[in-house]
Order: structure tokens, then C-alpha cells, then sequence
């Protein structure tokens, strides 16, 4: 009878044993999420955060309006806040004091004195270059003036437009008029805010060039006023237009700013593939009509495509030639160099995530 209460005693145990053991083993003892289809394990936020962005949702902002469209950032647990700035300087401003996190700029001497006052502001992708042949930001001139304006220095004495001083417009005029050994001395340069006015200022003959952007290029040929002169891989080949930025709240959140850039570089991947492989190009121009200022889907057709590096990554020569123009002409405050103003970082983990673009 001992013999067998012992036995029974031992099963009991052994039960127990198996049953607390069953009981400790963790509910989410599951396979991990692999991540949305397009970025195969890398899995989403683990509540939505909101990154507010600040662009003007112009073309080269495709990387944010097409992962803002199909769902990219969502799928990484982002949700885009995009907020409009009446200057580029109220915009950089807003990244230095933590209030915004993405900015869609271009450079100018603000952005880079806010960076040399050790402020964690970084230059983390492309947003915008030339494509050899199809530069889509350039020095057009007026029609008329066409038989006269042959070489770069036929632009000697020329009244020439750009948007703003300090900034991009003014040193890729330099670039264009040092290949003819002048100076923006040796022109009258004027200040136009606007690039429409930019258009009119031709037409009425008070200007004789302007540094212009796309579709003012193409509406400027269209409506005959305007002729796209040299194509800017023959005075600027380096230049890096246009520049997406961090702001100190998204340097300080690598997690935040890693799954931002991996959607931002598939949505720079999916133009690529419309507008210089032509795959899904309707579905893009029609995303692109939907979110961007440009509504017309007949001009996308027309006009010089924005360069959008698929990989993401930024013309560090370009940047190297700013950062020693700003510096040659006493606009910076403190001394920056490349490795301050730019970090690859987040591109490297976009790319490691996705693989190269085919």
C-alpha cells in the first residue's frame, strides 16, 4: 500500500512539474513579424508616431508624397504630418529647436550655421539632382535672345534672375557664369521671389535669364518665351539641388529616423522605376497629381524629370563645392566640414534593409 501511494505521489509530482512548466511558457512565444511585404524584417513602431515633415510637395518631394500614398510609412508604424514654411529660414529654425523633424530643402547659409552651432541637424539623403541631358533646374534664357547668347560670356552684363542670395540659386548662377571667367559682378544679378514672376519678368523683356526650376522650364518653352540654353551637366555636374534634412528630434531616434529613410528610398525607388524604366508611370503621375502642387498629368510627360538617386544617397561632391563657395564667401559663421553637415547612416541602413536598387 506504501509502495503504491508512493507511486501515485511521484505521477502527481511529475504532473505538477509538466503543468507550472506549460503555464510559464510565454503567450507571445510566436514568430516574429517579418514586416511588410516591400522591407522583409523590418518590423513597424510599436505604437504610430507622428513625424511632421516640412516640404513645399513640390516633384522632389516624391519620396514622401508616394510612401505617403501607398502606405510605406504607415506599414512602419509613421504617420506624415507635412506643414508648409513661408521661407526655408523660418523651416530650419523649426528643425534646430526639436519642432520639426524632416525638412525638404535646399542648401542655403542658415541651414549650415545652424549645423556649425553643434546643433545635431544633419544632411541625411537626396531630394533632387540633374540628370544629364534632362536638367530639370537650370539657367534658361529669353527667346529672343537666342542668336546673341551663343557662349557663357556672351551673359556678361545680362540682367539674371534668381530667387534668393546665399543659398542654391545664387551658386549654381556662379558656376554657370564662371565657366565664361565671370563673376555675378560682372552681371546684373536680380532678386525675384517667385518663379512664375520669373516667367512674366521674360516675357516683358525686363530680364534676360533666370536660374528656374521645372515646370517653369517647359511652360517657359510652351509659351515661347523662354529657351533652355546649355544643359547643366556642362556647368554644374556635381550640384546636389535639393536635400532632405533632419532635425534634432529625429537624429536623437535613430529607430524613428532608420524606418523613415527605409520608406522614404522605396518611394524614390517606385519613381525611378516610372520615370526612367516607365513601370507603374501612370500610377505614379497619379500620385504625383494628387499630392503635389503639379495637377497636370500632361506636364509630366513634358517635362525634364527630377533626378532621384534610388539608393538614396547624396552627390557628396556637390555638397564638398557648397560648403567651400559659402566659406570662400564669408556666409559661414564657424568652420563645418562634410563629415559635420552630412550623415549616411540612415541611407546605409535604407539600402541594408532593401538591397541595392536593380
Amino acid at each position: 500500500m506504501v509502495k503504491r501511494l508512493g507511486g501515485l505521489v511521484s505521477v502527481l509530482l511529475i504532473l505538477t512539474m509538466f503543468i507550472t512548466a506549460c503555464s510559464q511558457t510565454p503567450a507571445t512565444q510566436v514568430p516574429p513579424a517579418k514586416g511588410p511585404a516591400w522591407a522583409q524584417g523590418l518590423t513597424a513602431l510599436p505604437h504610430e508616431t507622428v513625424v511632421k515633415v516640412g516640404m513645399k510637395q513640390v516633384i522632389s518631394d516624391a519620396g514622401i508624397l508616394i510612401g505617403m500614398a501607398k502606405g510605406y510609412y504607415q506599414d512602419l508604424g509613421i504617420k506624415i504630418e507635412p506643414v508648409q514654411f513661408n521661407s526655408g529660414q523660418e523651416m530650419i529654425n523649426q528643425l534646430a529647436a526639436s519642432q520639426l523633424d524632416v525638412g525638404a530643402t535646399v542648401t542655403a547659409s542658415g541651414l549650415l550655421n545652424a549645423m556649425s552651432r553643434d546643433i545635431p541637424v544633419k544632411i541625411v539623403a537626396d531630394k533632387g539632382i540633374n540628370v544629364p541631358g534632362q536638367g530639370y533646374y537650370r539657367l534658361i534664357i529669353r527667346k529672343d535672345l537666342t542668336d546673341t547668347l551663343k557662349d557663357f560670356s556672351d551673359l556678361r552684363g545680362k540682367r539674371i534672375a534668381v530667387v534668393g542670395t546665399a543659398s542654391l540659386d545664387e551658386i549654381c548662377l556662379a558656376r554657370v557664369l564662371a565657366k565664361g571667367g565671370l563673376t555675378t559682378n560682372d552681371i546684373d544679378m536680380q532678386v525675384i521671389r517667385a518663379f512664375p514672376d520669373m516667367l512674366v519678368s521674360l516675357a516683358n523683356k525686363s530680364i534676360d535669364a533666370a536660374m528656374v526650376i521645372e515646370p517653369f522650364v517647359t511652360q517657359g518653352i510652351a509659351k515661347g518665351i523662354a529657351d533652355p540654353w546649355k544643359d547643366p551637366a556642362e556647368y554644374d555636374p556635381d550640384a546636389q539641388i535639393a536635400l532632405l534634412v533632419y532635425g534634432t528630434s529625429l537624429t536623437t531616434r535613430p529607430d524613428v529616423a532608420n524606418r523613415f529613410m527605409t520608406a522614404y528610398v522605396q518611394s524614390l525607388r517606385d519613381y525611378n522605376d516610372a520615370f526612367f524604366k516607365n513601370k507603374n508611370k501612370a500610377e505614379i503621375i497619379d500620385i504625383l497629381c494628387k499630392y503635389s502642387v503639379i495637377k497636370d498629368p500632361a506636364l509630366y510627360e513634358k517635362m525634364f524629370p527630377t533626378g532621384l538617386n534610388p539608393d538614396g544617397y547624396l552627390r557628396l561632391k556637390g555638397i564638398e563645392a557648397d560648403l567651400a563657395w559659402y566659406k570662400a564667401n564669408n556666409l559661414l559663421k564657424s568652420e563645418i566640414g562634410l563629415e559635420e553637415a552630412v550623415d549616411n547612416k540612415y541611407v546605409d541602413f535604407a539600402v541594408k534593409a532593401l538591397g541595392k536598387y536593380q
